[in-house]
């Protein structure tokens, strides 16, 4: 299938459902491509969405904000300098905020949390605080760290940030140039749902649907994620008909 175009999948909405623009407007429309994209996103995380941020601590603050538009943090890296080029780096093992403030309290000797406790040195620990998923860097979440840098070191943070909608990139995405089939039925799932059947066709699309994630699944979260040097070709069994 073409890659899809948004004018191109709000007709092919509007052609699977038989209904016109007058009852499918282009902003009901809109909400069903987001509420679809936002569906697949979380059924299946892709290799497209994967970022990285780089930056430099503050000295002192056990603090950094989220990187703009990051959904989850797959790992953070740090540099025993100010720069990522020269450096030998680590990667900050993941702990909740709970272990991190008894990691502090028992260097301190004292108990009541992270505030008003210097802790100093290279990270070695991090946690996540706050929900942010700005566009932005928000300072309403973010990753809290222990020990509290002592300068600058340069880190590196690995993350899946939320991908633009095809609402917004009209001329196409990810998800519309390389996952067609399975946009559209997540559409059409949608579709339906709002026109209140038929509900043999919303069982229909939604089980294809399902189909086509479980296919780009094996793609994404498979042969991406293996090559045949170091896992070997991937093997699909065929039955053979009994004699």
């Amino acid at each position: 299938m073409a890659a899809y175009t948004l004018s191109a999948l709000e007709a092919d909405i509007r052609s699977y459902t038989e209904v016109d623009s007058n009852v499918l407007t282009g902003a009901i429309l809109s909400r069903f491509i987001e509420n679809a994209e936002n569906r697949i996103l979380y059924d299946l995380p892709m290799d497209s969405d994967r970022k990285m941020a780089t930056g430099n601590f503050a000295v002192d603050d056990n603090t950094i904000n989220n990187p703009a538009g990051a959904l989850f943090v797959r790992a953070v890296e740090v540099f025993d300098s100010t720069s990522a080029v020269t450096g030998n780096s680590v990667f900050l093992q993941k702990k909740d905020v709970t272990y991190l403030r008894e990691y502090v309290a028992k260097l301190t000797g004292k108990s009541g949390g992270l505030t008003g406790q210097d802790v100093t040195g290279q990270p070695k620990y991090y946690a996540m605080f706050g929900g942010a998923t700005a566009l932005t860097d928000s300072t309403s979440g973010g990753l809290l760290l222990a020990p509290t840098p002592d300068t600058t070191y340069a880190f590196r943070i690995y993350y899946n940030a939320q991908p633009t909608s095809l609402v917004t990139s009209t001329s196409g995405t990810y998800l519309s140039r390389y996952f067609t089939t399975g946009l559209l039925y997540g559409c059409l799932t949608e579709a339906f749902g709002y026109l209140k059947g038929p509900m043999d066709m919303l069982t229909l699309y939604e089980n294809k649907y399902k189909q086509e994630v479980q296919k780009f699944g094996g793609v994404q979260i498979g042969r991406r994620r293996r090559d045949d040097y170091t896992d070997g070709t991937v093997r699909i069994p065929v039955n053979s008909p009994s004699p």
